[in-house]
């Protein structure tokens, strides 16, 4: 007997997109490495005035139905700070997005990417860069490797199907993202404590913790220097006023000043690294759900975190510095702090660092010279929309 057909229709109010949100719980219930994110944030991530992305993005969410029951779901947006940009760094004019997909089966996923391709097409975009869910600060890309671990925080987890399906709906591999992970109970490597030992000899040289209690310039003072330090990577998209506001009010929970660390050269901050408790080894259990009683275990963790991984998700030096050997030494200065502290005042014993671009030769180098290696890969894909 013939399938029914899919039926695929926008997103149009408060049930549709509970829809939305729910369909990934049920899709991915028996994937025992997906961790169900809070559904409060997932659904504040797809909620316009809630989620900054809205202030400078065309988003339409859609949901394909099969005999009335939701069996898939896919985002489309257009991101204007990121058209803006020059398309040697891999966005710019002409190029549309998509992500968030769930779909029960291919013949559903290459409907709604039709779909999403559609809508962009008719705004006026010529290609497509996905999956990203939905800014490239978010979850960006396709996981292809590392699929039997859990993801960290702020990283996504997507079936191996889901890559499968989008190559076979025309896309060819744009950009590879990596994370590193490294057992951070060992000490570094000889020649890296003794960068690490030379610069602590150096009175112009100075690593400080952030101050929580200057929450709102420290997180200001950390999104200048990333904006200054990854505005030539490729799909880079500056961070708003707006943003950085709203991922200050985000984060400051699991923020631990001895976690972040600052960097000054001659009394100027000209760089960083932030470095979050694994947020999503508490809630994996939760189901997505915080009542009746997991907001206090949440409580509870969060006014002593004891995880067994710390994630590495950004670190800058401004571009001044960059091509120079003092930022790998204050790279290293910054590590090697936050992985004693890590250890000794958290009990963590494995440290993520990442996502990193495959062609970030500078990082790579830093990850590779520590003793990490790659445990995931993500695959931003990219298609033509005309011919």
């Amino acid at each position: 007997m013939a399938q029914a057909e899919v039926v695929i229709t926008p997103v149009t109010g408060k049930a549709d997109r509970n829809a939305f949100v729910d369909l990934a719980y049920r899709l991915n219930a028996s994937d025992p490495a997906w961790v169900p994110p809070l559904r409060m944030d997932a659904l504040e991530l797809v909620t316009p005035g809630k989620n900054p992305f809205f202030d400078h993005a065309d988003v339409q969410l859609f949901l394909a139905r099969r005999n009335g029951a939701v069996v898939g779901r896919i985002s489309a947006h257009i991101d204007h700070l990121a058209i803006a940009m020059d398309p040697a760094q891999g966005m710019g004019p002409g190029v549309g997005n998509w992500g968030l997909l769930e779909a029960e089966d291919e013949s559903v996923a290459h409907a709604l990417i039709a779909k999403a391709e559609a809508w962009l097409r008719d705004k006026g975009m010529h290609r497509v860069l996905a999956p990203l869910s939905m800014s490239i600060w978010e979850e960006p890309g396709q996981l292809t490797k590392g699929f039997d671990q859990s993801p960290t925080i702020m990283m996504g987890h997507q079936p191996k199907r889901y890559d499968d399906y989008i190559k076979a709906a025309g896309y060819t591999p744009a950009k590879t993202l990596k994370t590193y992970e490294l057992d951070i109970t060992q000490e570094f490597p000889p020649l890296i404590q003794r960068i690490v030992s030379s610069g602590e000899k150096n009175a112009k040289i100075r690593i400080r913790n952030v101050d929580r209690s200057k929450f709102e310039q420290e997180a200001a003072l950390i999104l200048d220097i990333l904006n200054d330090a990854w505005s030539d990577n490729w799909g880079f998209v500056p961070f708003t006023d707006r943003e950085i506001a709203y991922a200050g009010k985000k984060f400051k929970p699991i923020v631990r000043e001895d976690l972040i660390m600052v960097a000054e050269y001659e009394g100027e901050p000209v760089a960083f690294m932030m470095t979050l408790p694994d947020l999503n080894e508490m809630i994996k259990p939760m189901n997505g759900k915080l009542f009746p009683f997991n907001w206090a275990k949440l409580l509870l963790w969060l006014r002593n975190p004891k995880p067994r991984t710390m994630r590495v998700p950004l670190m800058g030096v401004r571009k001044k510095l960059q091509a120079s050997r003092l930022a790998s030494q204050l790279a290293f200065m910054m590590i090697e702090y936050i992985r004693r502290n890590s250890v000794t005042r958290y009990g963590s014993t494995r440290g993520e660092i990442g996502w990193i671009l495959e062609d970030n030769q500078g990082m790579v180098a830093i990850a590779d010279a520590i003793n990490s290696h790659v445990n995931k890969e993500y695959e931003i894909y990219g298609k033509s929309l005309t011919g």
